[in-house]
C-alpha cells in the first residue's frame, strides 16, 4: 500500500478500463479502417475542428473573462448575464458565460457530442454532386471549419436577445446543434446525447473516483425551476429550422417517423415539457400536461418540415390561415387603442405574430404552396411566438432614484424601525462608527443599511417587488408576473440589473453566504450573515452585510418576538433592534428591564431574572425555576 500512495490508482483503473473496452470492440469488428474513413469523408482529417474551436471559445471566456483561471469553481457572473438590451456587455458575454464549473463541463461534453454530429451533417467537405473543394469559399474546407464557430455565437447571441430574463450559459447553443442534427440524424442524436451522459460519467469518475456522502439536510429549488426552458426551445427550434433548410438543399428526406420519435425522446429527456412559472416567495408552478402536449406538438411540426409531401396545400387550409391572421391584426389594433392597458409591446408582438401568418397568402405561389414549407412557416411561427415575448421584458431598466426606490422603500423604513428600539444605547442610527459587536449601524436614510462596492449597491430586503419579473404586468392562467422577493437584493443601475441574489429562506438556511460581484478584469465578494434567536414558531434575527471595502453593515432587522414564557409573572421577548440582541421583560404592557442576551457561559439579572447562555440555548431562571426559552438560529 506504501508504494502506490499517491498513485491515482482509480484514474489508472478506469482508463485502463475504457482503453481496454474500446480495443475489445475494435477486435471484435476489425473495422479495417472504415471508422477513419468515414470520419475523413465529412471531416478535414477526420476531426471536428470547428466544435474544438467552440468549445475552445466557451472555455476562454469562462477562464479569462468570468475568472475561472483563478477561481475554478466560483467565477464571476452577475455582470455577465443578460439584464437588459440596454447592457450590450451582458447580451453579448451571456450565452458563452456559466455559474459554475459544473455548468460549464455539461455545456463543453454537449457541445462535444451533439455539435461534433452537427458539424458531421454539415461537413468540411461540399456534398452537392458535381461540386469541389476550393472551387469558391462556400466550398472551401477552412470557410467550412470556421462557420461552425461562428454560427454558434451568431446562434447564442440570438438566443440571448430574445430568452426572457437574464440567463447565462451556452446551452441554447448546444439545443440548436441538437435541433440540426435532429433532422438529418435523428436516432443518431438520441444515442449522441446518451453518449455525452457516458462522458460525463467518465470526467466524474476522474475527478472523484470516489465519493463519501452522508444524509442531511439540503435547500434548492425543484430541479425543473432551475431550468431555461425557453432560451433551450428557442435553440432547438431555430437548430431544426436551419436543419430543415440544409436537408431540402441536399434533397435528403428521413423518415416521418424517425424523426417524430427523435424529436420526441430528446424533448422529453432533456426536459423540455417542464413548463412552469415563479410565483414569488420560492414557489413555483409546473404546468406537466400543459408540457406534455407542447413536446407531442413539436415532434409533429419538426416531421412535419422535413418528411412532409410536396404537394399544394388545400383552399380550405389557406383560408384558415388568413382568417387567423386577419383575427390577430384586430386584436393587436383593440390593444392599441385600450386606454386602459398600457400595452404598447405586448400589442406590437401580437401584430408581428399576424405579419408573420400573412405569409400564408404567399404559400399559394408555386414554390411555397406546398405542405413541407408550410410545416416549416409554422415552426417559424413558433419560434416567433417564443422568442417574440423576450421583447418587451428585455426592454426594462432600474428605476433610477436610488436605491431606497428600487427597493420599494423597505431599506429605509427597516432602518428606521431599528431606531426605535427604547432604551438601546448605540442602536441602529447612532452617529457611532461601529457598534459594541464591530458592526457598523445603518444609516436612516435612501441608502440605510446597503452596501456599496463600485456602481453595485447590495441591500437585504423583505417583501418587495421583484423588479426582475414585474417590470411588465402581465396576467394569464392565474398567475401574475407581479410577484414579492425576500433576500439579498443586488442593484446596479448602469448595468441595468436588479436580482435577487440569495434568498431569504436561503439565507435562513445556510446562515450565511456570499454574493460575487465584478465586471471584465475585476471581482469582489460581499458576504451576508443572519443571526438570530427561535422561540416556538418565531424567530427574532439580524441581517449583516460585509465586503472588503468597509465595516460589517447592520442590513435588516425583524421584529421583537414574544419567547412565550411567562416567569413570576412577567414576560419575556427577545428584540434584535439595537446593538444587540436583547432580552426585554415587561408586565402589563410595560417594561421592566432590558439587558443584551448575554454571551456564551455568561448570566445577566432584570427585573428579578437571570438570563444565561449554554449549548446555544438561552435560559431563564428565577429562585429554583429553571427554563428555556430560546435557542440560537441553526446553521446548516
Amino acid at each position: 500500500m506504501g508504494v502506490l500512495s499517491g498513485v491515482p490508482v482509480w484514474q489508472l483503473a478506469l482508463i485502463t478500463a475504457v482503453a481496454a473496452s474500446l480495443l475489445a470492440v475494435w477486435r471484435l469488428d476489425r473495422p479495417g479502417g472504415r471508422w477513419g474513413a468515414t470520419l475523413r469523408t465529412r471531416f478535414v482529417l477526420g476531426v471536428p475542428w470547428g466544435t474544438l474551436l467552440t468549445v475552445g471559445f466557451v472555455l476562454s471566456v469562462y477562464l479569462f473573462v468570468q475568472g475561472g483561471w483563478n477561481h475554478w469553481y466560483r467565477p464571476v457572473t452577475i455582470p455577465f448575464r443578460s439584464w437588459s438590451y440596454l447592457y450590450p456587455l451582458g447580451v453579448v458575454t451571456a450565452p458563452f458565460s456559466h455559474t459554475g464549473a459544473g455548468h460549464l463541463i455539461g455545456n463543453l461534453i454537449g457541445t462535444l457530442a451533439l455539435g461534433a454530429l452537427a458539424e458531421f451533417a454539415w461537413g468540411h467537405f461540399p456534398a452537392e454532386r458535381g461540386s469541389t473543394s476550393f472551387s469558391s469559399l462556400r466550398t472551401n474546407p477552412l470557410a467550412r471549419v470556421l462557420a461552425v464557430p461562428a454560427a454558434a455565437i451568431a446562434v447564442g447571441l440570438f438566443t440571448s436577445l430574445f430568452a426572457i430574463g437574464p440567463v447565462i450559459g451556452f446551452s441554447g447553443v448546444v439545443f440548436a446543434f441538437a435541433g440540426f442534427a435532429l433532422v438529418r440524424y435523428p436516432l443518431a442524436t438520441v444515442v449522441a446525447l446518451a453518449a455525452g451522459e457516458v462522458l460525463q460519467l467518465f470526467y466524474t469518475a476522474l475527478g472523484n473516483p470516489i465519493t463519501t456522502a452522508r444524509a442531511a439536510p439540503g435547500f434548492g429549488s425543484p430541479w425543473w425551476a432551475e431550468i431555461a426552458i425557453q432560451g433551450h426551445a428557442i435553440g432547438l427550434l431555430g437548430g431544426a429550422l436551419l436543419g430543415a433548410a440544409l436537408v431540402r438543399r441536399r434533397g435528403v428526406r428521413p423518415p416521418a417517423l424517425r424523426l417524430w420519435l427523435g424529436v420526441l425522446v430528446f424533448a422529453v429527456g432533456q426536459s423540455l415539457w417542464a413548463v412552469y412559472w415563479f410565483r414569488g416567495g420560492e414557489q413555483f408552478v409546473l404546468y406537466r400536461a400543459l408540457g406534455a402536449v407542447l413536446v407531442l406538438a413539436l415532434a409533429v411540426l419538426v416531421a412535419a418540415s422535413v418528411a412532409a409531401s410536396d404537394r399544394p396545400v388545400s383552399a380550405r387550409a389557406l383560408r384558415a390561415w388568413d382568417g387567423a391572421a386577419k383575427r390577430l391584426q384586430h386584436t393587436a389594433g383593440r390593444l392599441r387603442t385600450d386606454a386602459d392597458r398600457p400595452a404598447g409591446p405586448l400589442s406590437a408582438f401580437v401584430g408581428g405574430v399576424a405579419g408573420l401568418l400573412r405569409l400564408g397568402r404567399g404559400l399559394r405561389s408555386p414554390f411555397a404552396a406546398r405542405r413541407r414549407v408550410a410545416a416549416a412557416v409554422v415552426l417559424a411561427l413558433a419560434l416567433a411566438a417564443l422568442a417574440g415575448p423576450a421583447i418587451p421584458v428585455n426592454l426594462t431598466t432600474v428605476d433610477g432614484t436610488g436605491i431606497d426606490a428600487a427597493l420599494g422603500g423597505s431599506a429605509a423604513a427597516n432602518a428606521t424601525n431599528a431606531t426605535d428600539a427604547p432604551g438601546v444605547v448605540n442602536a441602529t442610527g447612532s452617529t457611532n462608527a461601529t457598534d459594541a459587536t464591530g458592526v457598523a449601524p445603518a444609516t436612516v436614510g435612501a441608502t440605510a443599511g446597503t452596501v456599496s462596492v463600485r456602481e453595485y449597491t447590495v441591500a437585504y430586503a423583505e417583501n418587495v417587488t421583484n423588479r426582475l419579473v414585474s417590470a411588465i404586468d402581465v396576467a394569464a392562467f392565474g398567475e401574475t408576473t407581479r410577484v414579492n422577493t425576500s433576500g439579498v437584493i443586488v442593484v446596479n443601475e448602469r448595468r441595468h440589473l436588479w436580482t435577487t441574489a440569495i434568498s431569504a429562506d436561503r439565507l435562513a438556511f445556510s446562515g450565511a453566504r456570499s454574493v460575487r460581484l465584478g465586471g471584465v478584469g475585476w471581482r469582489a465578494s460581499v458576504w451576508a450573515d443572519r443571526s438570530g434567536w427561535t422561540a416556538g414558531e418565531e424567530t427574532a434575527y439580524r441581517v449583516t452585510l460585509d465586503s472588503s471595502d468597509g465595516p460589517k453593515r447592520l442590513a435588516y432587522t425583524s421584529e421583537p418576538i414574544d419567547t412565550g414564557a411567562t416567569i413570576d409573572g412577567r414576560n419575556v421577548s427577545i428584540d434584535p433592534r439595537g446593538a444587540n440582541f436583547t432580552i426585554v421583560a415587561a408586565r402589563a404592557n410595560a417594561t421592566l428591564a432590558r439587558v443584551p442576551v448575554p454571551a456564551a457561559n455568561e448570566t445577566l439579572t432584570a427585573a428579578g431574572i437571570t438570563f444565561g447562555v449554554r449549548n446555544e440555548s438561552l435560559f431563564a431562571a428565577t429562585n429554583d425555576t429553571r427554563v428555556r426559552i430560546a435557542a440560537r438560529e441553526t446553521r446548516r
